[in-house]
């Protein structure tokens, strides 16, 4: 078994990387070198401006090449309760920006030839209890009326043919995708480079200063000055952000891989091939890989880190989770384990803005991988001058009260989710 991640393993190294000194003055500089920061970078670059990406590892080595490899439309929350929440309108914005996010993607896919393996597989929500079901009906009766007439429920009866085990129904989101997200983040991150962007890997930010627009940041590798900075870090970001770190709750979430399975034992368990999600408050996700592997995911553990041992530890947890939903893999190898750090927001809703003289967008509570491509777009669109497109502008995102950016309280917040999980 590798501890390390599919996506990372199975991918070309990107090879566009700059090298030596970092010193000069740029248009742009952004902090983050995963699917926001690259997508930013493209988009600027393009436009002529002079922009540079600072990662502290290599690109796509947090969240963007960690993740399930899922491109889900529709909102982590229910339709339902974004409406109690956010209003009707700002729900229904946000329900189709994660719509418009699976289009851009597919679109910077096509124009920038990344192979990657993208398809349109749908993603289905499953119930996990019976009443589940019923929560779900009632959401897709909302979202099928208002929203998203790409949308089905589907009985136990229909899943037969969808996935080898007895869930209670689910809803069938159509426009939902999946690709290889190692693969992509390289693709991107050549297209940035060849748009001429200067992406600089192993390269942390130090120190922070700004005076009136202009920023200065140190690196490990030299200092520079910028008229932007976008912060796109995630659950990875540093203390020099204190602002974003004492609004984000990093929590570890795990996913292991199969081996290849058979023709006969995909036909026995996901005969579907499609993105599928379970109704459980610490609950499961996966799909399949272009290599016919079963990549199996979920919170196994509510936790802050995420190194081999804990990596492994998860994948226990994990492994008899997935024996539990497909008694037929009970004994399967597993080829790859891994973990990574999602940067959530107390409510669970993404967050992208400016704030102090700095961009930033994060907070995507598990479900960045395709809004984030959009977002990195959208907010260097705003940089440039052009119409500011943010779905997200506006949306209050207060401090959590006594909270300087160490999860402490993870633990007793999985007690909790259990529970409920035992009683809903």
């Amino acid at each position: 078994m590798k501890f390390v991640s599919y996506w990372h393993d199975t991918a070309p190294v990107f090879s566009g990387g700059a090298q030596g000194p970092l010193e000069g003055h740029y248009d742009a500089a952004i902090v983050g070198g995963g699917f926001t920061g690259l997508a930013a970078a493209r988009q600027l670059a393009k436009a002529g401006a002079k922009v540079v990406v600072l990662e502290a590892e290599r690109v796509g080595w947090g969240a963007s090449g960690r993740n399930g490899g899922h491109l889900n439309n529709g909102l982590a929350h229910s339709y339902l309760s974004a409406k109690a929440e956010l209003g009707k309108e700002r729900a229904i914005a946000l329900y189709r920006a994660l719509d418009d996010s699976v289009d851009t993607v597919e679109a910077l896919i096509a124009e920038e030839s990344i192979d990657c393996n993208f398809r349109r597989a749908g993603k289905l929500k499953l119930a996990s209890k019976p009443q589940h079901f019923e929560a779900i009906a009632r959401n897709f009766e909302a979202i099928h009326a208002e929203v998203d007439p790409d949308t089905a429920l589907l009985s136990p009866t229909d899943l037969k043919s969808e996935i080898g085990s007895p869930f209670h129904g689910a809803m069938l989101s159509k426009k939902s995708a999946m690709m290889h997200m190692g693969r992509y983040v390289a693709g991107l991150a050549t297209a940035a480079a060849r748009h001429g962007a200067v992406i600089h890997e192993n390269t942390r930010v130090t120190d922070r200063r700004q005076s009136g627009n202009r920023h200065e940041l140190t690196t490990s590798r030299g200092k520079i000055s910028a008229d932007n900075v976008l912060v796109a870090t995630g659950a990875y970001t540093t203390p020099n952000f204190s602002y974003f770190r004492r609004r984000l709750i990093s929590v570890g979430s795990f996913i292991i891989a199969t081996r290849p399975l058979s023709d006969a034992e995909i036909n026995a368990t996901m005969p579907g091939n499609r993105t599928c999600v379970t109704s459980m408050n610490i609950g499961n996700y996966f799909r399949l890989a272009p290599d016919k592997r079963l990549i199996f995911g979920g919170r196994a553990r509510f936790s802050a880190t995420s190194d081999q041992r804990s990596d492994a530890k998860s994948g226990q947890i994990l492994r008899a989770s997935l024996a539990a939903i497909f008694p037929q893999l009970a004994k399967v190898e597993i080829d790859y384990c891994w973990g990574g750090l999602v940067d959530m927001t107390k409510d669970r809703y993404p967050r992208a803005g400016y704030h102090e003289g700095v961009w930033y967008a994060m907070g995507y509570s598990g479900h960045g991988a395709q809004l984030s491509t959009h977002l990195g777009m959208m907010l260097a669109d705003a940089m440039l001058g052009r119409e500011d497109r943010n779905p997200l502008k506006g949306l209050e995102w207060p401090a959590i009260p006594g909270y300087s950016g160490k999860p402490w309280f993870l633990p007793m917040v999985g007690l909790y989710y259990k529970a409920l999980d035992r009683i809903q």
